[in-house]
């Protein structure tokens, strides 16, 4: 995978660059490149909370253990937005994408998110974190109204539902993981 131009590549996106999102949308090389900008950004939230939970006594394993997983989530949650987001756009609004162009603008508008390697320092990391995530929102909706050809109002409500969905779904994911993490340490005397 070619990773030139990476970094102006998701500052561009990071600075709601409409025209930017429609050179990605028709850009089919930038495939690996739209993941790989969703991976970094999990990769620097998970590396915060890794030194957040290190600074406040948690274990070096479970730390890394939810690093994997964050990672993991993320990734699979990218996949699920994505498709969302496109059957959402195209059936209910009448937009026009593929899940391509979907993947690659909703891949970078994830650029922001790398403010979540900050949520470590105490009081404001968590602040730096949530502003991250809402930039990426923003410009997810950026991305998708670009991607799907449609107004600002109809890329809001598809963005909305999808995350509601994702969000949802990731919960519960979270809670099974979590369960069964329980269930493992009280097996294994972790409890």
């Amino acid at each position: 995978m070619n990773t030139e131009n990476l970094l102006p590549r998701m500052v561009r996106a990071a600075r709601l660059n409409a025209a930017f999102y429609n050179e990605v949308e028709a850009d089919t090389s930038l495939n690996g490149q739209a993941l790989l900008v969703v991976i970094i950004a999990a990769v620097a939230s998970g590396l915060g909370g890794l030194l957040g939970g290190l600074f406040g006594g948690a274990g070096l394993t479970a730390g890394i253990t939810a690093l994997i997983v964050g990672i993991l989530l993320t990734v699979l949650g990218y996949y699920i937005w994505a498709y969302l987001t496109l059957l959402i756009g195209t059936r209910l609004f009448g937009g026009t994408a593929d899940l391509g162009e979907m993947l690659r603008v909703i891949g970078y508008a994830n650029a922001p998110n790398v403010l979540g390697l900050f949520s470590f320092i105490p009081i404001l990391g968590g602040l730096i974190a949530l502003v991250g995530s809402l930039w990426a929102l923003v410009a997810g909706v950026i991305a998708v109204r670009e991607a799907l050809d449609f107004d600002t109002g109809k890329a809001l409500l598809t963005v909305l539902i999808g995350w509601l969905v994702v969000f949802i779904i990731s919960l519960l994911i979270g809670t099974l993981v979590g369960v069964a993490g329980l269930g493992l340490g009280a097996l294994t005397g972790g409890g």
